[in-house]
Parts: structure tokens; sequence; C-alpha cells
């Protein structure tokens, strides 16, 4: 794969990460850095060491020497900031979620479509080499007929987190949810169907939220998200022939466990690769890879995929009463969107 020359659109956490994540495991150049201030950017490169700075997103997707450009702003700006990118001819990679909604995911896609270049959420777990298992197993019908996805992904945030500031698309749902609901629609498909409840915190934004899903064939997928407690984070694929454990936390590198339906034997396969976000670098390496080989999407995540997750979320931060502030406001849906007596999910396709 190219090693290609990086730009990295925001200052936060998750950016930082990502930065050290690729010059520690990849031979990617992480070439420029842009923040809404000249102070934010410097301050970024003082710590990443070696990085040509701009003050504004602008100046960085417009860099001559930025070949691609990651996306690491908070969630209300990704549209914005993806789109910028793509207009200016530059390949992206997106922090997840895409967009706020599937609306937001779709405009981000087509656009990119439109311009000719690649395009992809970094929702890092699937490409990460414990995910490659999962999905040679499954390939492989080893579980036979798949009927049962369950997973929860929960932790505990204090302020004054980001994540609990409804201005920033706060909540538990677009960060944590994103992962079990990714899992359940990547196993099992697009939901038919959805039941969800939740509730709120102090500040406004969703706590935790449970999820009930079914998909194509009555399969069904049961999913939790939530800031306020710390939980197992752990996954269940369950089929008729076996079951695939994934221990938690399910969505970075870790072991995969797969057990006779009954129980008589298992096998485990161990994940060489240590438990943390040293691993995002594998987001990065398949856009690489995929850009080198003419693509303008993933195979293994590619828009529509991203779609469908977006839809059946949009349908649970309906249920559980989620909107966003004025500012970031995107989530306006059509008339006769899918009720939680199981409508249909065709008919929010305008929306999508």
């Amino acid at each position: 794969m190219p090693s290609l020359r990086w730009g990295i659109l925001g200052t936060g956490w998750i950016a930082s990460r990502f930065v050290a994540s690729l010059r520690a495991s990849t031979t990617q150049q992480v070439v420029a850095v842009g923040s809404r201030s000249q102070a934010s950017a410097d301050a970024f490169a003082r710590g990443a060491g070696e990085l040509r700075t701009h003050a504004s997103h602008e100046a960085l997707v417009s860099d001559p020497d930025v070949d691609v450009v990651y996306v690491a702003t908070p969630h209300h700006a990704h549209l914005a900031g993806a789109l910028l990118a793509v207009g200016a001819g530059k390949h992206v990679l997106v922090e997840k979620p895409l967009g706020l909604d599937a609306s937001e995911a779709q405009s981000v896609s087509a656009a990119a479509a439109a311009a000719g270049v690649f395009c992809m959420e970094a929702m890092w777990s699937l490409f990460l080499p414990r995910f490659d298992v999962v999905r040679q197993v499954l390939d492989a019908g080893l579980l036979g007929e798949v009927r049962t996805v369950i997973a929860d992904h929960g932790e505990h945030f204090d302020p004054p987190h980001r994540i609990l500031d409804p201005a920033m698309a706060g909540g538990s749902l677009l960060d944590l949810g994103t992962y079990v609901t990714t899992l359940a629609t990547w196993v099992l498909g697009p939901a038919t169907r959805v039941l969800a409840s939740g509730e709120s915190t102090a500040s406004g934004v969703n706590g935790q939220a449970a999820m009930l899903l079914t998909h194509a064939g009555d399969a069904t997928s049961v999913l939790h998200s939530t800031l306020l407690t710390r939980t197992p984070t752990a996954a269940t694929i369950a089929g008729t022939e076996a079951t695939l454990t994934l221990p938690g936390p399910f969505f970075m590198p870790g072991d995969v466990v797969v057990t006779s339906a009954d129980g008589s034997g298992s096998v485990t396969w161990t994940d060489p690769e240590p438990i943390g976000h040293g691993a995002l670098y594998h987001s990065a390496l398949e856009a690489a890879r995929c850009i080198g080989d003419g693509l303008l999407e993933s195979p293994l995540h590619d828009a529509a995929s991203v779609h469908a997750n977006m839809r059946a979320l949009d349908e649970v931060t309906r249920q559980v009463g989620v909107t966003y502030s004025p500012a970031v406001e995107v989530i306006a849906r059509p008339q006769g969107a899918l009720s939680c007596e199981g409508t249909s999910l065709s008919r929010m396709k305008g929306h999508a």
C-alpha cells in the first residue's frame, strides 16, 4: 500500500492517539494539522512533533502536500469537516460517526462519490485482526445460521467531558452505542424493527439506552450503551451450530472464542496485539490500501453499511427522545418514520 501524506483536522484526544498510532506502527506520513486557531495547531504539533500547522480547517485541506484528511473534530463538526476536505479534492477518513444521522452520512458519501475521492468512516474495530478472524468464522459458516447478537458498551464519564455536553452532540449513542449497532448490522444486516428505551443525564444528553433490533428472518440483536456506569463491554454472536464470544472490551484488540452449540468444545484465537487505542492505525492502513487500489470506499465498511447503522441509530434516538442543540440540529425526520410497532425501515429511505 502507498505511504500517504496525512493531514489531521482537529486537535483533540482521538487525533493525538491516531497520530501516535500511525507513527508507531506504519510508514504512513503525518505531515500537517489544522485547527480553528494557530495556537491550538501549534500546541498539538508540539506534542506530536514535526507537523506543519494551519490556523484553519480551510488551510489544512488546501495544503498541496496533504493526500488524505483525517477528520477528528467533535461529532457535530464531522459533516462540515468532511465536506470541506472532499470539496478540496482530498481523500477523507472521518472519525465515527460519519454524521449525526443517516442524512448527514449520506451527504458525505454522496459528495465523495461525486468528487471521485475515497471516503470511509473510521469505525476502527472492523479493521482489527480480531474482527478479521470473526469475518472468517462467519464467512466459513462455522456458527451455522446466526440468530442472535448481544453486545453492550458502558463507560463512566464525569464533567466536563464533551460526551456530557448537548451542544457537542454528546450522549451515549454516538460515542458508545454506535459500536454495538454497527456490530449488529454488520453481522445480521439492516434493522427492520427497533424498540428502544433510555434515560437522560442532568445535562440533557442520553445517559443510557437499551435497544432491541430485529433483522432479516427475525434474527435479533440485544444491545446496550451507557455513559453512567462501567459494564463488561463484551459481545456474543450466536448461531445454530456454535457461539462466538468477544470478551470485553469487544471493540478493541482481544481474543475470539468459538464454542459448540452443545458446549462440548471450544477453540480460542489469541490476539497478539495489546488491548488499547494503539491499534487505531488499522483503519488508516485500510484507507491507504483502498486508495492505492483506486477504490472510492472500503469493501470492509462501505457507505451502505454505514447508512444502515445510522438509520437504526436514528430510530433509537427518536424513541428515547434524543435531540441536538439548535446549533447542530440535523435530525428532522420525514412523516411516517419507523415506529416501535415495527413499521419497515424502508419508509425512512428518503431520510437516508
